[in-house]
């Protein structure tokens, strides 16, 4: 035990009182991801039934859900004991993929079921993970977790490798429908550790507000998120950067996922299931011993401007490449590069920014930006890559070169956030 003890301090600077508690948030992020990732590729396997117009609209109505539930979920912090909410949201999924899985095999004819499926993963994708990352900025100090956050993330990137590799390995065998089951039941770790997390951060972690803070809700109305994400004086507004940054991602995110969606348009569901695993599991292999060994250390020698802004600075010159070779192995490559700096490197130091904030905005305001921002983003880049496309006839390569110049808008931004989180970490 010592001599893991001894590891794990070296690799990622974990203090032995941490020791426990950060390999409890290693688990609890990487039974969450490895749920989301297993239906994942069943999801995004999906999207190829639909033209660009048709995804376009299915996004919008993602939009809408999006608002609704965030809405409903900062109602809800409002009315329960704070030790129940993060359980409660792991067991509330859990109960309609189980639904979901229920009317899929039920109806299998329906395309409508398929298309509400692709929306409540949606809009679990980015609540499940912001849940998560709001738990973790309440657990954890600002010092710790910029030492700290990067190897728990690299939870996440080997859940998402553990995911996919079900789905790679099992959709043939079992078929589609049934990752959706297996995705469920996964769903119930993170309800049990998050429970035990909130019973030892005060203990392990020195989190003295902890008691207190369960036994009671948090205060406000339905509301509350959209007005803190909205408030005056934008300029000193560091959750409306952040919500800015998130746009601009998604508009990296949304070109890349459109282009390998139309490229696999003739091929069957079960193997574009496979094939999205497939680059899922890529980019996640890629992806875990940055997160793991690379991110806390970068973030500590130079700071969250330049941890921030790397990525974007890379996807820079990876847009620009694929406008002079717009080729499916060079969007694939983008793809997985894309992809795994944003979970290795800068998703962990995106949160850090959340630490700098209180309590009632880390978890109702950041899952407006998380859910619905991101969202609002999908939906703006989608109509805009399908006016690009269908309208004025742009190929890849054109609509390539119009992301790079949006990659130099987000690199610019990332730099200004690390610049105010390294600045209050100093003081």
């Amino acid at each position: 035990m010592n001599f893991l003890k001894n590891i794990i301090n070296k690799a990622a600077k974990i203090e032995a009182n941490e020791i426990r508690a950060v390999l409890l948030s290693f688990a609890f992020v990487f039974s969450c991801l490895a749920s989301y990732y297993i239906i994942r590729s069943v999801r995004d396997g999906m999207s190829s039934d639909w033209s660009d117009a048709e995804l376009s609209t299915i996004w919008t109505f993602t939009f809408f859900i999006s608002f609704f539930v965030v809405s409903f979920y900062g109602y809800i912090c409002s009315k329960i004991k704070f030790k129940y909410l993060v359980p409660g949201v792991y067991g509330f999924f859990a109960a309609t993929f189980i639904l979901l899985f229920a009317l899929i095999n039920s109806f299998p004819e329906m395309d409508r079921i398929n298309q509400v499926f692709y929306v409540w993963v949606s809009v679990f994708s980015l609540l499940n993970i912001s849940v998560f990352w709001s738990f973790m900025a309440d657990t954890y100090s600002k010092q710790q977790a910029k030492r700290l956050f990067g190897f728990i993330a690299s939870g996440s990137s080997l859940g998402a490798i553990f995911g996919p590799t079900i789905s790679l390995l099992f959709a043939g065998q079992v078929g589609s429908d049934t990752l959706v089951l297996i995705s469920a039941v996964m769903l119930l770790i993170p309800m049990i550790i998050a429970i035990y997390l909130s019973k030892i951060k005060e203990t392990d972690l020195d989190n003295t507000a902890s008691a207190e803070y369960n036994e009671s809700p948090m205060s406000g109305n339905f509301l509350d998120g959209f007005v803190e994400f909205l408030r005056t004086p934008l300029s000193k507004n560091i959750l409306f950067g952040i919500g800015m940054f998130i746009v601009l991602y998604s508009g990296m995110s949304t070109f890349v996922y459109f282009a390998i969606k139309n490229i696999l348009t003739d091929i069957d569901q079960d193997t574009r299931t496979q094939i999205w695993a497939g680059i899922d599991l890529a980019t996640n292999i890629l992806a875990v011993f940055t997160a793991m060994f690379g991110t806390s250390r970068l973030a500590k020698r130079y700071g969250l401007s330049v941890t921030l802004s790397l990525v974007p600075a890379i996807i820079i010159v990876g847009m620009f490449v694929l406008a002079l070779s717009p080729i499916l192995w060079v969007v694939v490559g983008l793809q997985v590069i894309r992809r795994a700096g944003e979970y290795a490197i800068t998703k962990p130091a995106r949160e850090m920014l959340f630490t700098l904030v209180d309590r009632e905005s880390r978890f109702k305001a950041k899952s407006v930006i998380d859910v619905v921002v991101y969202r609002a983003g999908d939906i703006f880049w989608a109509w805009g890559f399908t006016g690009l496309t269908q309208v004025l006839g742009l190929g890849l390569g054109g609509v390539a070169a119009i992301g790079g110049g949006v990659a130099m808008i987000w690199t610019a931004l990332a730099l200004r956030l690390g610049r105010v989180f390294d600045a209050e970490v100093t003081d």
